[in-house]
């Protein structure tokens, strides 16, 4: 098979890619969910014009000359409104957040005010409408403030909670079952035998699935035989999963296993081969509603792969909004070389010019292997199969990494 651009690669991982269904869960559980109906808002705020500062409700006709004076027939406080109205000459002492009463149109705050038993003089001039929040300034009855497809912040659970809603419909958290394969892996704290290395893959995949919001389910690390593999795809079949990520065993040597356990247990393979770089060697099928992604063993590739591919297929089943990484403009901090036909992702730092200008470095090496690297990493930095060499300064484009 011919390598798939990489465009084509994630228009196939994300072809009928639908949002998941609904569920209904508290405020206290709905961080980072994503809405699956719109929210209007069941009641106005203010319900009534409120006081916004401490002082005096006044008729502003009454208190529009300096020196003129008031009596005070009354308090409001929060949760306590007056119940007369403010008649000629009149004032009403009030509190932030009480109702304004009834024939008042000001509030003068009680620094401009001299205050002598009952009665107040004005010492700066009352306005209509100062320091008063109108009924309805926040929001009305009816109006949709959270949109469907908005993955909710905590600004957003505050609004949910003053628009009156204790529950609110959010999608169901995509799964994600993730297995290892290689008898070469060992977990951390172990020592490693002779050809071993330590198992690191699974922790990103995990930590970046979770911070799009899907829940994960760890499968271990299986061996190199079809039995370890197949078992490990039938148990993230039994376990309910919407996306199944290996990771090592993609290729097509004697001890890649994947490929083969996936087609055994009935995988429609997309493509196994994409022209990028690195993670050339990435699969993609189905087995009935579970997709599948079989991301490279090296774990630069691995986690570049995931975060390309895995990243949008969770944003698309969870419903959200935007799924696609947003592309910035950048220039470059140093020299690179001329393309071949695979499309790079090259690990690179940033930095910000004094004018703004937002500066790509890339780390000098590449290598798939180099974690050290990958978590100095800020962005990738893009370039186009057959590039040509482009020099410091130029223009180009990067994605940026989770922080």
């Amino acid at each position: 098979m011919a390598l798939m651009p990489v465009s084509d690669a994630l228009a196939a991982v994300l072809a009928g890619a639908e949002p998941l269904p609904d569920e209904m869960v508290s405020l206290e559980a709905a961080f980072h969910r994503v809405l699956a109906r719109d929210v209007a808002a069941r009641r106005t705020q203010p319900p009534q014009a409120m006081s916004a500062m401490d002082g005096y409700a006044v008729r502003a006709a009454d208190a529009a000359k300096i020196d003129a004076q008031l009596t005070v027939i009354g308090e409001v406080a929060a949760g306590r409104p007056f119940a007369g109205s403010v008649g000629a000459g009149k004032a009403v002492r009030i509190f932030t957040g009480g109702v304004v009463p009834a024939g008042a149109d000001a509030v003068v705050i009680q620094e401009d005010t001299v205050a002598d038993g009952e009665r107040i003089t004005i010492k700066e001039a009352a306005v209509t409408g100062r320091h008063i929040r109108p009924a309805g300034v926040d929001f009305r009855e009816g109006d949709v403030l959270l949109r469907q497809g908005t993955r909710l912040t905590d600004r957003d659970l505050a609004l949910a909670a003053g628009m009156n809603h204790p529950l609110l419909a959010v999608r169901r958290r995509p799964k994600v079952a993730i297995l290892a394969t290689g008898d070469e892996l060992v977990m951390p704290g172990a020592t490693p035998g002779p050809g071993q290395i330590v198992y690191s893959n699974g922790y990103a995949l995990h930590a970046l699935a979770r911070l799009e919001g899907a829940e994960t389910v760890d499968l271990g690390i299986a061996g190199d035989t079809l039995a370890a593999t197949t078992s490990g795809i039938r148990r993230a079949r039994d376990s309910g999963a919407d996306i199944l990520i290996t990771t090592g065993g993609a290729s097509v040597g004697d001890h890649d296993l994947v490929q083969q356990a996936l087609k055994d247990e009935g995988i429609a393979m997309a493509f196994w081969k994409i022209a990028m770089r690195p993670g050339k060697p990435m699969m993609n099928g189905r087995l009935g509603a579970m997709r599948v992604i079989g991301l490279p063993g090296n774990p630069v590739s691995s986690y570049v792969c995931a975060f390309l591919f895995m990243v949008p297929l969770i944003r698309a089943l969870s419903g959200r909004q935007v799924i696609h990484h947003r592309r910035e403009r950048a220039v470059l901090g140093r020299d690179v070389g001329a393309n071949d036909q695979r499309e790079d992702y090259l690990r690179a730092r940033l930095d910000m010019h004094d004018d703004g200008t937002l500066v790509a470095l890339p780390v000098n090496h590449q290598d798939s292997s180099l974690l050290a690297n990958l978590a100095a990493a800020q962005a990738l930095l893009v370039r186009a199969p057959f590039a040509p060499k482009a020099e410091a300064g130029s223009p180009c484009e990067v994605l940026r990494l989770p922080v």
